[in-house]
């Protein structure tokens, strides 16, 4: 290919197009678990986290259910992915050679904000949340001040973690807050720095945001052996959440989620009929089970 910025403008269209591509082919399943929250600074405060509003019967004048101020917020990060490509290759035609490897760039983009929700999930265990407490711990306090209790949202256990999630409320248990999406740039110009000094091409990706924690109400942790009755015991603790206003919070637990190494059991504790003794599975589609690769860290 002959180097001039006519041809270069070409190819970095078809490139382009190639990440494009690769974005749309991904599969990501963060928002599954996560609340997308957009961000407009460098840092985004949650200090409403922890309050649940509920309604009553209007006597009277209004009760105004102030929001307990915590001191939670998440800071922008700025994430880059980049590729250079030697001149000589380009201009000996073997771009074609680097065009999935720029779908891939596009691809890891779209992905790349599993990486940061589940590694989030996954430190759950040792990363404090909103009221000070690690996100998966047994002793979250609970109620008015002065009257609080002790509410546990981990089963204990020392093998392979599991997790059950309710992710029908307008909240989910991890915050995916996005500051820029993630673009497509190119360095290509024969005055470029990279050009004139390494002889060669630069393509990458940028974007910006972070995770954070969210609802621990809304996840219950247990790395104990899963089977029914560890299930249904991490379930009924579960759904029997309350609020500081002592009210259920109405806890769904629709979805099991476990690495891929955990399917098995997991499959034949809400999909199977019967259990290994004949009886019947009374925990039969209770919930939907969701294998995630990224738990397997």
């Amino acid at each position: 290919m002959i180097i001039n910025q006519q041809n270069l403008a070409i190819l970095n269209q078809s490139f382009s197009a190639a990440f494009a591509g690769g974005l749309a082919m991904a599969a990501p399943m963060w928002s599954q678990i996560a609340t997308l929250v957009p961000s407009t600074t460098s840092e985004q405060k949650y200090g409403w986290l922890g309050k649940i509003t509920k309604f009553r019967e209007w006597i009277g004048e209004r009760q105004y259910q102030n929001l307990v101020a915590h001191d939670y917020a998440i800071k922008n990060k700025t994430f880059e992915n980049t590729v250079s490509v030697g001149r000589d290759e380009i201009e000996d035609d073997q771009y074609g050679v680097y065009k999935p490897v720029i779908e891939q760039l596009g691809q890891d983009a779209a992905l790349h904000p599993d990486e940061l929700v589940f590694s989030l999930l996954n430190a759950g265990f040792t990363t404090p949340c909103y009221d000070g407490q690690y996100f998966f711990d047994t002793d979250h306090p609970v109620g008015a001040p002065g009257n609080q209790t002790s509410v546990s949202n981990f089963q204990g256990g020392s093998g392979t973690a599991w997790f059950l999630v309710d992710n029908t409320k307008v909240i989910k248990p991890i915050i995916y807050q996005k500051r820029r999406d993630y673009a497509f740039q190119a360095k290509t110009s024969l005055s470029d720095d990279n050009v004139f000094s390494r002889n060669e091409f630069v393509w990458g990706a940028d974007g910006r945001g972070n995770a954070g924690l969210g609802l621990w109400q809304l996840a219950y942790a247990s790395k104990e052996t899963l089977d029914v009755s560890s299930y249904a015991d991490a379930r009924a603790a579960h759904q029997s959440f309350k609020g500081d206003n002592g009210k259920p919070l109405v806890i769904r637990s629709a979805e099991l989620w476990v690495p891929p190494s955990l399917e098995q059991a997991a499959l034949e504790v809400v999909q199977a009929e019967r259990l290994a003794n004949g009886a019947s599975n009374v925990m039969r589609n209770l919930s939907k089970v969701v294998v995630c690769p990224w738990l397997a860290a």
